[in-house]
């Protein structure tokens, strides 16, 4: 018999099962062996990394007084038109909205890309004048006819959207985008309704004033001190968000204090509220859905229409909203 040779102590049945886990390799223990357990550690990405990939969008202080302006002269407009519109003189009025409406239009369009521009482009027109129309010559002052011009508008730009096969397939995904630019092109006719009821140009005098006031005051205070940031890629502080909401509700509870009744300091700071809510809201919609769209890598918006949709907007919302504070609450 052979005598039986001493086995290493490094080659045992634990040593055998590691090297199998570890695809054949046997673990090295020296130190300058480059493929041990210690090398093939993962190091972790740094955050610093993700940090510095985020885009900061500077604040431009001209552009921001440039949207201010805009607003004040939009809110202005919508004031005086509907304090010098007489009961047989409303024409003017009308055609001073229907250059808002194509200023609207054209934002709406060039910002939202609707399947077949020219052919929705073309029926809101078409729209905003059948609106005014009956805004102007109703017999009765009330907002179902602009409804239902609506609903039309709405049903001829999608019949319209569904004659090219390219634009067919865009229909399913953007019938609410189009809905949204008829409905906004059509709101811009309800202050020519609110000029022909009781108190509908009192109200109507109430929110544009108070909106016109936040958003101007925002902008404004945007230009001068720009924080804090809501958001990195949105240029808009919450200072001037929050004083604009301040003064905006001194302004309409001033009004209210000054209008005849049912007008009070009270109601028109709940009036002035809830204007300066909707204008915030839509201003600031309209600027983190562009950071949106930035960080989606889709083609940017005419510049243009980029900075005014936030203001037509906003007034777009609150002309029906006035309507209904103006049924419901004040009445």
């Amino acid at each position: 018999m052979f005598p039986t040779m001493p086995q290493d102590e490094s080659w045992d049945a634990d040593a055998s099962r590691e090297i199998a886990r570890a695809g054949g390799k046997r673990p090295s223990a020296g130190p300058g062996d480059d493929t041990g357990p210690e090398k093939s550690v993962v190091e972790p990405v740094e955050e610093d990394d993700e940090l510095d990939e985020i885009e900061v969008v500077p604040v431009r202080r001209e552009l921001s007084l440039a949207i201010a302006g805009f607003a004040g002269l939009l809110a202005v407009g919508l004031v005086l038109g509907a304090l010098t519109s007489a009961p047989d003189s409303r024409l003017p009025y009308a055609i001073v909205l229907f250059g808002v409406q194509l200023l609207a239009l054209l934002a709406w369009v060039m910002a939202l890309h609707p399947p077949a521009v020219a052919t929705t482009a073309g029926v809101c027109v078409a729209v905003a004048l059948v609106a005014d129309y009956l805004a102007v010559s109703g017999t009765r002052a009330g907002l179902l006819p602009l409804v239902w011009v609506t609903v039309g508008g709405f049903v001829a730009a999608v019949i319209g959207q569904l004659v090219r096969a390219d634009d067919r397939k865009r229909v399913t995904d953007s019938w609410r985008t189009t809905l949204v630019i008829v409905a906004g092109v059509v709101a811009y006719a309800i202050p020519i309704v609110l000029t022909r009821q009781e108190v509908g140009t009192q109200a109507l005098t109430v929110c544009a004033v108070a909106a016109g006031v936040a958003l101007v005051v925002a902008r404004a205070t945007d230009a001068v001190f720009a924080k804090p940031r809501l958001a990195l890629q949105v240029p808009r502080g919450a200072t001037g968000i929050v004083l604009g909401a301040m003064l905006g509700t001194l302004a309409a509870a001033a009004l209210g204090s000054r209008l005849v009744l049912p007008f009070t300091p009270a109601k028109g700071a709940v009036l002035g509220l809830i204007a300066v809510l909707i204008a915030h809201l839509v201003d600031l919609a309209v600027n983190f859905g562009q950071a949106d769209r930035r960080l989606a890598g889709d083609a940017p918006t005419f510049w243009v229409a980029r900075h005014m949709q936030g203001p037509l907007g906003a007034f777009a919302l609150l002309a029906p909203a006035t309507y209904a504070l103006s049924h419901w609450f004040l009445t």
